[in-house]
């Protein structure tokens, strides 16, 4: 019997329309949780989120990362609009939409992989702490500071004050109810997690607050078709400032790392084709050019969507493109459920979104293991709150880059000494001239009379400046002149070899021979005494 034409066409269409399902319910808080932590009307995450599913879920790239409207940007959003306002937003995100476009048609996506980790994972955990403070402000329902620093320095004073308010109580006891459920949700049997621990609290404290008549505010619904807003000539005005050109710089730099990055996690976490770098910064790009003309949010691919899709079984793209028209339809036909919302439960969402984006962990093992890769993060992270999003990622940016050029620069002189036998002497990094007083002091000061081994196979580079300087200490303290050893532990040879003819071709290989005009090899050095 033959199979109908659908399932010959679309034979993953049952795995990819039940991931669709669970993708929507994950997708439906955080979309209107995420555009009112921006400060703009919760419509417009809806559209960002329709817009990330239809029309970026339809084109090339990654098969199966989800977009949306993300936490990584509200802070960058909310700055944006209480400088440049509302309508100035769209501008924003359309030329940030276009540069993403650009930079992949030019193949530039393969050098967003090499902004270092630790930038990201700083930027994040800045990104989160700044939503946890805000956000805690916002479950109690008073508003909060400007800046990073005065949400921080405010927030014991806020609480305090809450206390004494039966509102402000009602309403962190429902955020705080939000984030319990949310937590303990995970807990439950593997049936009960069919739905979505977020979309669960979420429920319960719309259920609650109406049924208990609280005190709580709830969201404000003008209807999702009439929240857009298409840029007029007035908002495309505002790129006169070149600030404004700045904001469009960082959205599309943030925006793209954390797409990329998102797509580098999502394919360790399935079999299927990999993701094409260039082709997903013009997916996120055009998504990002719509959604701008719409008026609404930015969006990146988000990992808590996009893990969720993997693990409940999708096989293509389909199932992002079913969820964004999940959206449109509850966008046109239960509009009004949105005034069931209470605010303080999705401040309730957005504080353990937050949490979830501080790599507390992450930093432990750093750490222990590369403690400069740590600076680096918490510095980020830091700066963000401190000083803001766009400076906070170029502080960042700017230490990776000295971290490196400092690891590349920096030398380590090793010796070891039984007090008998041959004294060994190891040279790690980068050999240059401008080391070469540390050197020479360290083999100076060495015992005259025993036989010493100098071992460059750990070095990097030497130029000619060392490698002479070398070879004349060399011939000055061996007296039969310079000669190659192998300079291993358990080599004690003395005799001479020819340097060329017996140098291991692995071992003594210069790394950058290929630019280095002397011929002569940078293998250990050894000195009879």
């Amino acid at each position: 019997m033959s199979l109908p034409a659908s399932v010959r066409r679309f034979p993953h269409l049952r795995q990819d329309f039940a991931a669709s399902l669970v993708v929507f319910l994950v997708a439906l808080p955080l979309c209107i949780g995420v555009a009112v932590a921006s400060g703009v009307p919760a419509e417009l995450g809806l559209i960002t989120g329709i817009v990330g599913g239809v029309v970026t879920g339809m084109m090339r790239g990654s098969s199966l990362q989800v977009s949306g409207p993300a936490a990584g940007l509200t802070v960058l959003v909310l700055e944006a609009v209480r400088a440049f306002g509302l309508p100035a937003l769209g501008v924003i995100v359309l030329l940030s939409g276009l540069l993403q476009i650009a930079v992949g048609l030019l193949r530039w996506g393969r050098w967003f992989r090499a902004i270092s980790l630790s930038v990201v994972e700083g930027m994040l955990a800045g990104i989160g702490l700044v939503i946890i403070a805000g956000q805690l402000y916002a479950a109690a329902g008073v508003p909060a500071p400007a800046s990073g620093v005065d949400k921080l320095v405010g927030l014991p004073a806020a609480l305090v004050e809450a206390v004494g308010n039966t509102t402000a109580l009602a309403s962190l006891a429902v955020a705080a109810g939000t984030i319990l459920v949310v937590v303990l949700w995970r807990r439950l049997p593997r049936r009960a997690r069919a739905v979505p621990g977020a979309l669960a609290a979420v429920v319960l404290a719309a259920l609650v607050t109406a049924l208990a008549d609280l005190p709580v505010a709830t969201i404000r619904v003008s209807g999702v078709f009439d929240a857009v807003q298409l840029p007029g000539a007035d908002a495309f005005s505002s790129l006169a400032n070149p600030a404004v050109l700045g904001t469009v710089l960082a959205f599309a730099l943030i925006a793209s790392a954390e797409s990329l990055f998102c797509a580098a996690a999502v394919d360790q976490m399935h079999p299927g084709p990999r993701t094409d770098y260039d082709k997903e910064l013009v997916s996120q790009g055009a998504g990002n050019a719509l959604s701008g003309l719409l008026g609404a949010l930015p969006l990146t691919a988000v990992i808590v969507r996009s893990s969720a899709n993997v693990e409940a079984g999708a096989r293509t793209k389909a199932s992002r493109v079913l969820h964004g028209l999940w959206l449109l339809l509850f966008a046109a036909l239960l509009p009004a459920v949105l005034a069931y919302i209470p605010l303080a439960a999705l401040a309730g969402i957005l504080v353990h979104a937050g949490w979830k984006l501080i790599p507390f962990k992450r930093v432990a093992t750093l750490w222990r293991a590369h403690r400069g890769e740590a600076l680096v993060l918490v510095s980020t992270a830091v700066a963000i709150v401190a000083i803001g999003m766009f400076e906070g990622v170029l502080v960042g940016l700017v230490l990776s880059v000295a971290k490196a050029a400092w690891e590349a620069s920096h030398l380590r002189v090793e010796h070891s000494d039984d007090g008998a036998g041959t004294v060994r002497v190891r040279i790690l990094g980068t050999v240059t001239f401008l080391k070469l007083p540390q050197i020479l002091d360290t083999l100076e000061a060495l015992p005259q009379d025993r036989r010493i081994v100098l071992d460059l196979s750990g070095a990097h580079h030497l130029d000619h400046a060392c490698r002479s300087a070398l070879e004349a200490w060399a011939e000055r303290h061996g007296g039969n002149g310079p000669g190659l050893r192998d300079g291993g532990p358990d080599d004690d040879s003395v005799q001479d070899r020819d340097p060329v003819r017996d140098r291991d071709p692995v071992r003594d290989r210069d790394p950058l021979q290929d630019r280095d005009p002397d011929p002569d090899p940078a293998g250990p050095v050894s000195a009879p005494r």
